[in-house]
């Protein structure tokens, strides 16, 4: 069926049992096509059945579909007529893994962080009734999400204005319970049809004329609706409450929107779906399947840098009592499993909800203990203001594990840790280091758990390239290491770009500096080096514009030195997707081009 599904206007022409093999035959495709390209498997089996029901009942472009995160999009790009080019998932020139506006009309916005698709979806709304148009704008939200501070604020906006937004709460949190059966289809189909929506506003209107019945009978409908719905909360924001429903009930589904559909003020539909609804290990492990590598990649015996930080995690709390963990939802990714198991009194997972993270860490740090927040750099960037005022400005003890920074490869620029050095660099009272291997990452981590003041620990997604890094060693603050002594240029590497400097050093005969730290700079060994070397060249996995190398720039020209600089670094862009290797050969983060670089 899919080969004859080329737009969502073809699947209005089916009916509900078509639907539903058309909703076996794509989940087997996704699981075929997912292995192969990678990508987020469970998250979008879940909601197979719930993508083609709204665009059954929606109108797309028309209507707006605004999905959270964007990563359980992948049903949606294949009823908009991406289903020929889903091989090219996640790849160099290929269809993004996440909503995109550049790639399709039917990508209403862009996704990729958590929490914003009832902001986006409540924007579209107003816009369209500023614009006279009777357009519909829905939101899909996962639970997950609902834990970002953004989505509340959205609540709260919403409930409190007259938009027609309707936000679809996709809870995959749990299995489909008893309440989810013949008689909450019938409450929610009746209560979100026309019928009792004409009857419940007649009704209060004639009540308003009795002020005391008036105000039982709100009371009542309000506390009837919370015994037997969830969604009291809801309500008293001022969003109409609807569900819970089978998320994975074609039919059901269909049914409810339809009635939706003709309602033009806040309101939510609460669906119950599986994740990794169909394949028996994703649904046992949805976690693990939440996503996967291309079945190609193959597997690697050293360590991946976010497990040489659960490593040391694990080291650190076993002799310190003063450790705290803190992550925003990102305990797998960040290599934490082990030490929540060793240590879960000293572990604090705090949702999708980075602002509350950092701050959270601040108050942790003011008495006495030492919290670590082990962070993404694209998500680092969602506390920015957190991380100024809260921590930095008063000089906390906080330690940033930067995970993710620089170039991550396939989840494109709405991941790329890009602009951490540049965000945090003009922060005053941060330290900020970049290791150039899992060994000198355990020094640095060591060294930032005895630093007084915030330290960040800023390292890429990629594998160590030792399998033994243990130490106990620190080292000195704003101290960078000569690793090669050679003649006329002088490389200055910043992080795990240290491979290939040194490759090109061997071949041009340069000087090598592993330089450690971003903030503070080695400005004595940066002026040594200027005055005996013709050449200097930085090297950094983020851009150039106010990271590594203009730190260097700045401490030249405020030391009037005219030894001349090259700066090698990410463009003024956004990164494209595709592998890493051919993402560092793309933006020149290479041995080749340092050495063009020297030659020049």
């Amino acid at each position: 069926m899919l080969e004859n599904i080329n737009s969502p206007v073809d699947i209005k022409k089916l009916d509900i049992e078509q639907l539903q093999s058309l909703a076996s035959e794509i989940r087997e495709f996704l699981i075929e096509n997912v292995q192969k390209t990678g990508g987020h498997l469970a998250p979008n089996l879940g909601t197979i059945e719930l993508t083609i029901a709204l665009h059954y009942v929606f109108d797309t472009p028309e209507d707006s579909l605004v999905f959270d995160v964007g990563h359980q999009a992948y049903t949606h790009k294949i009823l908009t007529g991406r289903h020929s080019r889903m091989h090219t998932l996640r790849q160099k020139d290929g269809i993004s893994g996440f909503t995109k506006i550049s790639e399709s009309e039917h990508d209403a916005f862009g996704a990729g962080h958590s929490s914003t698709s009832i902001s986006s979806a409540l924007g579209i709304a107003v816009a369209n009734k500023i614009k006279g148009k009777d357009n519909k704008s829905i939101a899909i939200i996962g639970d997950g999400a609902l834990t970002g501070g953004m989505s509340f604020e959205a609540l709260n906006h919403a409930g409190d204005s007259d938009a027609d937004i309707l936000i679809i709460l996709n809870d995959n949190d749990m299995s489909i319970s008893k309440n989810v059966g013949a008689m909450s289809k019938y409450l929610t189909r009746l209560m979100s049809g026309k019928v009792y929506s004409t009857m419940k506003s007649k009704s209060l209107g004639f009540l308003e004329k009795m002020p005391l019945m008036h105000e039982l009978a709100k009371r009542s409908e309000e506390h009837l609706k919370g015994m037997i719905l969830p969604g009291t909360l809801f309500e008293e924001l001022g969003i109409n409450y609807f569900g819970p429903i089978d998320g994975h009930d074609i039919s059901s589904l269909i049914k409810t929107l339809q009635n939706l559909k003709d309602q033009n003020h806040p309101r939510m539909l609460h669906v119950i779906t599986k994740k990794g609804q169909g394949l028996e290990t994703a649904e046992k492990d949805p976690q693990k399947f939440h996503g996967i590598s291309p079945s190609s990649s193959g597997s690697s015996s050293l360590p991946s840098y976010s497990e040489v930080f659960g490593e040391w995690l694990i080291d650190k709390a076993s002799n310190d009592k003063h450790l705290i963990a803190i992550t925003p939802a990102m305990s797998a990714g960040s290599g934490m499993m082990k030490f929540v198991e060793k240590f879960p009194n000293q572990y604090f997972d705090v949702g999708i909800a980075e602002q509350h993270a950092i701050t959270f860490a601040g108050g942790i740090a003011t008495k006495g203990l030492k919290p670590i927040v082990a962070i993404y750099s694209t998500f680092l960037q969602r506390g920015y203001d957190q991380l100024i005022h809260d921590i930095a400005l008063q000089n906390l003890n906080v330690v940033f594990a930067i995970d993710r920074a620089g170039l991550v490869g396939a989840d494109g620029a709405t991941h790329s840790g890009s602009f951490d050095l540049s965000f945090l660099r003009c922060i005053p009272n941060l330290v900020i280091m970049a290791p150039s291997d899992a060994q000198e990452m355990y020094k640095m981590l060591n060294t930032a758990f005895i630093t007084e003041g915030p330290v960040c620990v800023r390292y890429p997604r990629s594998q160590s390239q030792q399998a033994e890094y243990q130490s106990s060693d620190v080292i000195e603050i704003g101290k960078a290491k000569i690793i090669k002594k050679g003649v006329k240029n002088a490389i200055l590497s910043f992080g795990t770009t240290m491979q290939e400097a040194l490759i090109a050093a061997e071949k041009i005969n340069a000087t090598l500096v592993d330089m450690r730290f971003i903030k503070p700079l080695d400005e004595k060994l940066i002026k040594e080096l200027s005055l005996n070397h013709e050449r200097l060249i930085s090297i950094e996995d983020n851009v150039v514009s106010g990271g590594a190398g203009s730190a260097i720039s700045e401490c030249l020209q405020r030391n009037n030195i005219k030894t001349p600089l090259t700066i090698l670094g990410l463009p003024d862009e956004f990164s494209e997707q595709g592998t890493q290797n051919e993402l560092y050969a793309l933006y020149g983060i290479n041995s080749e081009t340092i050495v063009n670089a020297a030659e020049k």
